[in-house]
């Protein structure tokens, strides 16, 4: 036993580590099956080469690509109960929370940050879906809330990156209070006539779709993101028809007055400089 304990064990902790190491040099493109160096995909801004998809970017990386020098001040959001329900399925909430933790460095599924964005003042919550499914618990409402608070308080313009899957069904009707909520801090920030800008990426679905994200003065979309509030498979079951090419997606919303730009990711930093020198000077 001690052989085996001593000798073999480290051994194959060992070699399972060298291939975990070498997997995480490659990613598969989930739009047209390209295999990309990582190191590539990451300088080129998580856009696969091959088809140009916007794959997941980490949360923490597309902030530093936003504001200047890649530097920007962290928010600290005051921390909310973290298991009223005391819910649990396959595992306690609090074990996923803490894999979530542990897979995302992050404490919950936001980060609000304040920075300079060519030298304009912004207020940014970025919504991580890497955190289970970037789902909107009261934590998650209490980030938009400290967001909306901070930049009325400093007279910036604020900015949300969504991505999430909705609700977070471990905090039961708690997360769906989040919705009217996240709404009121959104329209108390609207009467300071301070511009409010929303980027969909992908995707954005439940009732993060159905609620501060469509008030936005100006709505931008990542090319190609899922946005809606049920999914296309569900709404086909529902209606029991075949729905439109490409419905949902933000070329279709596009189309149909439901966004109104949509940029790619190398270009984003640069429009929305122009959108906030325009809406500032007036």
């Amino acid at each position: 036993m001690n052989w085996l304990t001593n000798f073999v064990k480290p051994k194959l902790k060992a070699i399972k580590s060298k291939i975990l190491k070498k997997e995480n040099l490659w990613q598969k493109c989930t739009s047209c099956g390209q295999i990309n160096f990582h190191k590539d995909l990451q300088e080129n801004l998580y856009i696969c080469s091959n088809c140009e998809a916007h794959l997941a970017m980490p949360v923490k990386e597309r902030l530093k690509k936003i504001y200047d020098n890649e530097k920007y001040e962290h928010q600290k959001i005051p921390n909310v109960m973290e298991d009223p329900l005391l819910f649990k399925d396959k595992i306690k909430y609090t074990e996923r929370l803490k894999l979530a933790r542990k897979k995302t460095m992050n404490n919950d599924a936001i980060i609000v940050a304040r920075g300079k964005v060519n030298n304009i003042n912004l207020v940014t919550a970025a919504m991580d879906f890497n955190f289970m499914g970037g789902s909107m618990g009261m934590q998650v409402g209490e980030g938009i809330v400290i967001a909306s608070n901070l930049a009325k308080s400093i007279k910036s313009p604020l900015l949300i990156i969504a991505s999430s899957g909705g609700a977070r069904m471990q905090e039961g009707i708690l997360s769906l209070m989040q919705m009217p909520r996240t709404v009121a801090a959104i329209e108390i920030f609207k009467e300071t006539n301070l511009p409010y800008i929303v980027l969909f990426t992908n995707p954005v679905t439940g009732g993060v779709s159905a609620s501060f994200t469509m008030l936005g003065d100006i709505l931008i979309a990542e090319p190609d993101a899922l946005i809606g509030f049920a999914g296309p498979r569900v709404i086909k079951k529902t209606v029991n028809e075949e729905l439109p090419e490409g419905f949902q997606k933000s070329e279709y919303l596009l189309e149909n007055g439901m966004i109104d730009l949509i940029v790619k990711r190398q270009d984003f930093k640069d429009k929305l400089t122009n959108l906030l020198k325009h809406l500032m000077s007036k």
